[in-house]
């Protein structure tokens, strides 16, 4: 039951799957984002594992190390990147982002904030776009995609992993952090977290949207990816603090490869513009 919104294209008669229930819910916080004590306080300090297990996980592929700025020359793609919270600490990092996000309020506070840092200002840019919008222009354009927090907020997944495949490089590396669809991550999910201790705003999260790691696996694995890791997450609300963990019954991060030429099967001909058309939105949450 999602609701649609339809870009306009000229040659296009498919959807778009950005879900308009989902932008109001956004768009009513996006003065929120850089606020560390507020309504996206979990995210602020997700930083502190998200950003390492990117970093280190391109560190280990890589034979270049830029000492000081490590991700330097690496292209990467923020999808859903909200107010900028983790497209920052990437720039930071050396790397060249470019953050999307469907929603403009989002985007003119990720823009704004990047403004009081002038390293950031030639390292970030961010667009007001769906991916599905960039994927035409963006072939095979980045070595990494970033999708966090964003996946179970999109209406048409596989589509969404086609597209991020489509402007990804061979070989290049797509990083996921979502929720694990269980009865323990509807009940700490939304019960506590929404409900009772007000950790996240209620209603962000439909527990239908949520994703199982094994279903997430076999739609990567179809879509002509290799996935490398599946690590469990823990949020402590306590501490406000999050950590690893062996399972993933609740949030999980992800890395997966998108595999070269040689170990595709079939055709690895240019997607046709039926491809292009098809590919979905995000609904743009992640920080």
């Amino acid at each position: 039951s999602l609701f649609r919104l339809t870009v306009a294209r000229p040659f296009s008669t498919s959807h778009s799957s950005v879900d308009s229930k989902e932008m109001k819910k956004f768009q009513l916080l996006a003065h929120k984002w850089w606020d560390e004590e507020g309504e996206y306080s979990a995210l602020h300090s997700m930083n502190d594992i998200r950003v390492p297990f990117i970093r280190d996980t391109l560190l280990s592929m890589s034979s270049n190390y830029h000492l000081g700025n490590p991700l330097s020359g690496v292209k990467i793609l923020d999808v859903g990147c909200g107010g900028g919270l983790l497209s920052e600490p990437l720039g930071r990092l050396g790397a060249s982002v470019t953050g999307i996000d469907p929603l403009e309020d989002n985007i003119r506070t990720a823009d704004q904030h990047k403004s009081f840092d002038p390293v950031l200002a030639s390292r970030i840019q961010y667009k007001s776009s769906s991916l599905e919008e960039i994927v035409e222009d963006s072939m095979e354009t980045f070595d990494v995609i970033v999708a966090s927090e964003v996946v179970e907020h999109v209406a048409d997944l596989e589509t969404f992993i086609r597209c991020c495949s489509q402007v990804l490089k061979p070989e290049g590396s797509l990083f996921i952090t979502t929720i694990n669809k269980t009865q323990l991550s509807y009940i700490l999910g939304i019960v506590v977290a929404e409900k009772i201790m007000g950790i996240v705003p209620e209603g962000t999260h439909e527990w239908e949207k949520f994703v199982p790691p094994e279903e997430l696996e076999h739609l990567l694995e179809s879509n002509g990816f290799s996935v490398k890791t599946v690590n469990g997450m823990l949020y402590n609300p306590l501490s406000g603090s999050w950590s690893w963990m062996e399972s993933t019954s609740l949030n999980y991060a992800v890395h997966a490869v998108k595999l070269g030429a040689q170990g595709q099967s079939g055709t690895t001909d240019a997607p046709s513009e039926m491809d292009i058309q098809q590919c979905s939105a995000t609904a743009g949450t992640a920080g």
